[in-house]
């Protein structure tokens, strides 16, 4: 055998080798799992890890937008029309976070943190100041304390003489300040002496700046990554205890800050979120890119807040048969010391439309009302996040407030949020850098496919050009006459020639 087919015969066996491999390496995922599994072991909170610094301290800026509702007929709606609302706003604060007393318990496997929060008004992307600009709204201490009275008629009627005394109404004028930070409420000031529980000062977001919401423990992944940033226990409870079934109290998923890798579209997503007093679930609406990353988009289903006739899982969330709100709401006043608070998206957005109807000025869009999150599949990564949320105040008749008599029963809307955060530069680019090398290692077979593809063309080449020297050869050793004489010869050159036989002489 000639070292021209040795040659091609190597070539062939390194071929079929590499094409064998490949494949196998690529139908088996083999590296692909391999990377899957690493990233499983680096994606978890614990010192040292890829993503514990970024989630003590969360490096993209996140922005806090509220937005209120301005009444304009008060005495027209007292006497029974229906109410007419201008939004105002945005009012912009940059909103910082970070994990404070981050403490590893239970053997490293879990984590405990207080998630602390801090505002600062940004005058460049708001509309107005809020120390100066005015709103005119529902007076939410009124309604608490006559909510609070409505089943004593002797302690509600003293509340109403007291409210006449002192001039204070069921609207109210106060500063967009005033009514987040905090303002001294004069029916409030009155009842306080008489009850601990009660403050004197009122504000939507009172007591939030610089505060937290309670000691978090999380798992930290390590021993399932599923279970990454989900939490265990929030204010040393595996439960809440504000709804009427175990289902309803159940503290499911992460606290919004951290998702497991490795996302599937068909799953749900978890958050529990002490504002609600509830975990609600998001599930995948579609695929987006920001900065260049792929991402699915998880929003909240109408089914989250529907009523309990068209999610019957919703019961529980009833305060009561009598206060089991329509779709799209949720009375939040277990967890709101009693104040008739309902919660909803901004304009009512999945809500019965009854309730978009019954005031003037709602007009929800998905675009600009919808709540999502949109999560990196690999990493688990927030790449871009809006959280809206709307706070109305449910209002009616109420024994032994004559004031109210007018009323019909009404979800009145008083202002709503949009908590934003789009990923930064940096962080956008080290997540750029490790999908690239999730890829590349998770495609390593493809190089052995791809080699494997050029010593075939490579083979194929020399077996080509072997047939055609072999069919050369072949030629070249067949006969071949070398004169035109033999060309012409009849006999094939095997003709003898002989002398002519002469006739004897006479």
């Amino acid at each position: 055998m000639t070292r021209r087919s040795w040659a091609i015969y190597a070539v062939g066996i390194i071929c079929a080798s590499l094409l064998v491999v490949g494949i196998g390496l690529f139908v088996g995922q083999v590296f692909r799992t391999l990377m899957h599994n690493r990233l499983k072991k680096e994606i978890v909170l614990v010192e040292g890890s890829r993503v514990f610094e970024s989630w003590k301290r969360p490096p993209p800026p996140v922005y806090m937008e509220f937005f209120f509702f301005n009444v304009t007929n008060v005495d027209e709606f007292l006497l029974g029309a229906k109410p007419d609302l201008k939004q105002v706003g945005p009012y912009t604060y940059r909103e910082y976070r970070y994990k404070d007393n981050v403490t590893m318990v239970e053997n490293g496997t879990k984590v405990s943190a207080y998630n602390t929060k801090s505002f600062v008004f940004l005058r460049e992307k708001s509309v107005g100041d809020p120390v100066v600009d005015n709103i005119n709204t529902v007076n939410i201490p009124a309604w608490a304390v006559m909510n609070k009275l409505k089943d004593n008629f002797w302690k509600a009627s003293l509340a109403s003489m007291w409210m006449n005394s002192i001039g204070s109404g069921l609207f109210t004028t106060r500063t967009v300040d005033e009514l987040l930070w905090g303002y001294e409420d004069p029916l409030l000031a009155r009842i306080a002496p008489t009850n601990p529980d009660v403050e004197k000062v009122f504000g939507l977001m009172y007591k939030k700046n610089e505060s937290n919401d309670g000691e978090f423990v999380y798992h930290t992944g390590q021993q399932n990554y599923m279970d990454y940033g989900r939490v265990e226990t929030w204010k040393g409870e595996r439960t809440v205890s504000f709804w009427t079934s175990d289902q309803s109290n159940s503290i499911n998923g992460s606290d919004g800050s951290a998702f497991h890798p490795l996302l599937s579209k068909s799953e749900r997503i978890y958050i529990f979120t002490p504002d609600l007093c509830r975990s609600i679930y998001m599930e995948f609406e579609k695929d987006v890119e920001v900065k260049g990353i792929p991402a699915y988009r998880f929003t909240p289903p109408r089914s989250v807040l529907a009523s309990k006739e068209e999610n019957p899982a919703n019961e529980g969330f009833c305060v009561s048969p009598k206060e089991c709100l329509g779709t799209g709401l949720l009375k939040v006043s277990p967890c709101r010391k009693g104040a008739p608070v309902v919660a909803s998206f901004p304009h009512f957005h999945l809500a019965d439309s009854k309730y978009v109807a019954a005031i003037g000025g709602m007009s929800p869009q998905r675009e600009h009302h919808q709540t999502f999150l949109d999560l990196n599949p690999t990493t688990g990564v927030i790449v871009r996040a809006n959280k809206r949320a709307q706070v109305n105040i449910l209002m009616n008749r109420v024994a032994g407030f004559p004031k109210t008599r007018g009323l019909n029963e009404t979800v009145f809307p008083v202002m709503f949020l949009n908590e934003s955060v789009v990923i930064d530069e940096a962080s956008a680019a080290r997540v750029h850098k490790l999908l690239l090398i999730v890829t590349l290692v998770s495609n390593f077979p493809l190089i052995f496919v791809g080699l494997g593809a050029i010593m075939l063309a490579v083979f194929l080449i020399l077996l080509y050009r072997a047939r055609q020297q072999n069919t050369s050869a072949e030629e070249d050793t067949s006969y071949s006459p070398v004169s035109d004489k033999e060309k012409d010869d009849s006999h094939n050159g095997t003709y003898i020639g002989l002398t002519p036989k002469l006739e004897p002489q006479t």
